[in-house]
């Protein structure tokens, strides 16, 4: 089953060794005499261009959202609390992968292969060719199309200007109906197949639909549904034709996170791409701090948009402001304590916790949010374990997301496909389903002031409970045309005033809240179980406590004191970086840049 991971290990050392070639004008060498000559060939280049995210990017990627604070240096808390400029935002404008993906795809009809399988391995390249260029619309809307190696002394290509988003992203969705036709199915666990394709054609196609109906600054909204409709129809596809369902074994309590801990994922139903690992051959490169104290730590808003067990709305529990941490867990989506360290759990994984491990009472800490993160978390000190893990980088999950979500936004949906996209993920998680004609929560409405559809809100809340800490949430922030939501604080744990709190749950106080003006004692308190109280000074933010809390002695703890200003439109786009447009003054700015 994990064949390949050797495979694509020993490749990606081949590539590596090219690096410096393939860099050279011109590639004309490797093609014509040395490579491109059999399947084998394209199927080593090829897999030299995966570039699939890794552990740490993956569940530290909603940093700086609504739903992950952190106290790291983020691009866009640089915009959000200065003055950027294209001096000082700079990142992206890389086309190392472009060339390599062009390069291939100038050559690869000189293997001696039947048509079907140079198709194949065009549709693999033409697909990460078009992954590519997503990410470039999406940080510069317009950016130039090259289809072609661009040689040293190409002036033309090397001075040209922008091409039309519109332009652009009607060359990407060529690439993906191509790589979705001639992709084959069958492939080894690990590689590129179709379900691949179709999976990403059908998440670009409505991000790009949605993006189009919420940013009227690209005076795109009357082609916006013709994506939305691509995204249902090919998520439709996967459904009836892919055979994948979501993985449930009956334990609402497990399922869901054995998802992101599991050393095994082969033969999962929920899995349709699968970053593979094991111990001495490809190691997961898992990032264990996302659990500790170290940059990353989710908050208090995400933490109150999963639902209660039965279905209702967590802001209709009198007093949902200030629920304190154990009471937060009782009676909610069993999803919750699958993503956030929960009262009662048990930490064994002590490498990024400096408090220790056994029962788990929350370690807190200025500019975290007290809560922890779960999910993707491996609890085990093995290192054979933790190398391990594999990655789910597409699940089953986000196509009935990305289903439902389409069809609510053509204004089609029916009760049918709710219950055969969101009523699936809440089986699996034992939770009631969503009828049509749900009242609109006002909670939710708050975050999404420019939608008042309650079936609409529903689906973005089970999108973000479900996909929660996976790094869609920026995304999902920005094509909604919702970037004010980064301008809220995160908070974490509410504490109504200075004194002991049981944060474990066995109704034995662990911590003990005393004012910054004071010291912790040499001789601490004992508590009811003989074990010596955890003392914090707290205090209001930027003061010498040990963390800080809202109102100083009482209120939520503070992860960030002041996001900054999301400025609109300006802020969902990134400026061509100054160095590029002095060597191009044809890359001219947008949007304020």
């Amino acid at each position: 089953m994990k064949k390949i991971i050797a495979t694509i290990v020993l490749i990606t050392i081949f590539v590596a060794c090219e690096d410096d070639f393939l860099d050279r004008f011109p590639k004309t060498e490797i093609s014509e005499e040395n490579f491109f000559n059999t399947e084998e060939d394209l199927m080593i280049y090829t897999y030299g261009l995966y570039n699939f995210p890794g552990h740490g990017s993956i569940y530290t990627g909603d940093i700086t959202t609504d739903n992950q604070a952190t106290t790291g240096v983020t691009e866009i808390k640089t915009m959000m609390n200065g003055n950027p400029t294209a001096s000082t935002i700079t990142a992206g404008w890389n086309w190392d992968d472009l060339r390599d993906i062009n390069f291939f795809l100038e050559n690869y009809t000189k293997a001696d292969v039947p048509q079907d399988v140079l198709n194949h391995y065009e549709g693999i390249a033409r697909l990460f060719r078009a992954n590519f260029y997503m990410d470039k619309v999406k940080r510069y809307s317009d950016v130039p199309w090259y289809d072609f190696v661009i040689n040293a002394d190409d002036e033309d290509a090397l001075q040209a200007s922008r091409d039309p988003r519109d332009l652009v992203v009607s060359r990407i969705f060529e690439d993906y109906s191509f790589a979705s036709e001639h992709v084959k199915t069958g492939q080894a666990e690990g590689a590129v197949d179709k379900w691949t394709a179709l999976a990403y054609q059908a998440r670009h196609a409505l991000y790009e639909g949605t993006f189009r109906k919420y940013h009227p600054e690209l005076a795109l909204e009357s082609s916006a549904n013709q994506f939305l409709q691509m995204a249902g129809d090919v998520a439709m596809q996967i459904m009836i034709e892919g055979g994948f369902s979501i993985y449930s074994t009956g334990d609402p309590n497990n399922d869901y996170g054995a998802l992101f801990n599991n050393t095994d994922l082969g033969g999962n139903p929920e899995i349709i791409f699968s970053v593979f690992s094991e111990d001495e051959i490809r190691n997961s490169g898992l990032w264990s701090y996302m659990f500790g104290n170290y940059e990353s730590s989710p908050t208090r808003d995400l933490m109150q948009s999963y639902l209660n067990s039965d279905g209702s709305y967590y802001s209709s529990v009198p007093g949902f402001t200030t629920k304190q941490f154990v009471e937060e867990f009782q009676n909610r989506d069993p999803r919750l304590s699958q993503t956030y360290a929960y009262p009662g759990w048990v930490l064994y994984n002590t490498s990024t916790y400096s408090q220790g491990g056994g029962l788990y009472v929350q370690q807190l800490q200025k500019n975290f949010s007290g809560y922890h993160q779960l999910k993707g978390f491996i609890n085990d000190p093995d290192p054979v374990v933790t190398n391990g893990v594999d990655l789910p980088t597409l699940r089953y999950a986000e196509i009935l997301l990305i289903y439902a979500e389409a069809k609510a936004e053509l204004g089609e949906l029916t009760q049918q496909d709710l219950d055969m996209t969101i009523n699936v993920l809440r089986d699996r998680a034992g939770m009631p389903h969503l009828t049509i004609g749900a009242p609109v929560d006002p909670w939710q409405q708050a975050i999404h002031p420019n939608v008042s559809v309650a079936e609409l809100l529903e689906i973005r809340r089970e999108r973000r409970v479900e996909l929660a800490l996976e790094g869609f949430r920026t995304d999902d922030l920005m094509r909604w045309g919702n970037g004010k939501a980064i301008e809220v604080s995160p908070l974490g744990l509410y504490f109504p005033g200075l004194g002991k709190y049981d944060l474990n749950g066995d109704a034995v106080e662990d911590i003990f809240l005393i004012p910054n003006s004071e010291s912790i004692p040499d001789n601490k308190e004992l508590n009811g179980n003989g074990v010596p109280l955890i003392y914090y000074r707290v205090g209001p933010p930027g003061s010498d406590a040990s963390f800080y809390l809202t109102q100083g002695t009482s209120g939520y703890v503070v992860a960030t004191d002041n996001r900054g200003l999301f400025e609109e439109p300006k802020y969902y786009y990134r400026p061509v970086p100054e160095t590029q447009v002095t060597l191009n003054p044809n890359l001219t700015q947008i949007f304020g840049w």
